[in-house]
């Protein structure tokens, strides 16, 4: 029997809140991580695609580093951080400024985006920050973003390098590759599903937990979904899944995270929908759609 890996269950990758007027709010951010980790979830990821990194400034990303990683402190969680560059140089020093935080659980790592250097590159390059970076690393496999695919052998590769601990698993398939990927994952590799509408049959599959955008709203359900399929109560998690998966495809009707940040406004849960440039603000109707489902009774308690 494979040893259980250190990240399992639900981390939620947080939006960042803004102001009207597009300045950075902390003390709601602040909210939104003691909500989530009060609601279940395992732990928090920062700064990933959610949080519209790509659009902060070095200060602002500091600043949502060192908020989430005083809230996970007081309640004794682990925080994951997105480093995303096609710089191999560059990552690596983002990885040592968080080591040198000692705040940081892991690093949230993507295949590097837009070059596509092919998977003996890519392998050479987390090898190089899994060597040099001080940090833990989660491989984001995400194709779709990266224009890098990697298969099942490469992630499992990948995974028996010291260092690099599991794999967020976005490929947009539940396909044979995936079952290869949970069938020949190294002792203690955490496979953790990364598309939210599925994220349900992956667990079923046998995934051991899920960085889940649309958990930013009824986090407790997305945390008993995975505690379900973990516990093999899947009479219990099949529905939970098919109704959060309606709800995922709301909240993805449009581009992430627009209609999380509107849902989270319609709630007063964020002083404003307001994202950065290119991204535009959700539709109402799309906002509306998705905040009937976000809003919608919590079956899971039910179920118990």
């Amino acid at each position: 029997m494979k040893p259980e890996p250190e990240f399992t269950g639900l981390y939620v990758p947080l939006v960042t809140p803004f102001t009207d007027d597009l300045r950075l709010a902390p003390d709601a951010l602040a909210r939104l991580a003691d909500e989530a980790l009060s609601a279940g979830a395992s732990g928090l990821v920062a700064l990933g695609t959610t949080a519209e990194a790509a659009t902060l400034t070095p200060e602002e990303q500091r600043t949502v580093v060192r908020v989430c990683a005083a809230v996970c402190r007081e309640h004794g969680a682990p925080l994951v951080v997105g480093v995303g560059t096609a710089d191999t140089a560059a990552a690596l020093a983002s990885l040592r400024a968080l080591a040198d935080t000692g705040d940081v659980a892991a690093a949230l790592v993507p295949a590097p985006p837009y070059v596509r250097p092919g998977e003996a590159g890519t392998v050479a390059h987390f090898t190089a920050l899994a060597e040099g970076g001080g940090v833990p690393l989660i491989v984001y496999d995400i194709p779709y973003r990266t224009g890098q695919a990697l298969g099942p052998g490469t992630v499992a590769a990948l995974g028996r390098l010291p260092g690099v601990v599991g794999t967020k698993h976005a490929t947009g398939a539940l396909d044979a590759a995936t079952m290869e990927l949970l069938d020949c994952a190294p002792p203690g590799f955490a496979v953790l599903g990364g598309d939210d509408a599925v994220i349900s049959p992956l667990l079923a599959a046998g995934a051991h937990g899920g960085i889940i955008a649309s958990a930013n709203l009824r986090t407790a359900d997305y945390a008993e979904l995975i505690s379900l399929w973990r516990h093999g109560s899947g009479t219990s998690a099949r529905p939970l899944g098919a109704e959060l998966a309606r709800l995922s495809a709301a909240l993805f009707a449009e581009p992430n995270p627009t209609v999380i940040k509107g849902v989270l406004h319609a709630q007063r849960r964020i002083p404003s929908p307001a994202v950065r440039l290119p991204l535009l603000a959700a539709s109402a109707d799309a906002v509306h759609r998705a905040a009937l489902l976000a809003t919608g009774p919590a079956l899971a308690g039910q179920r118990r």
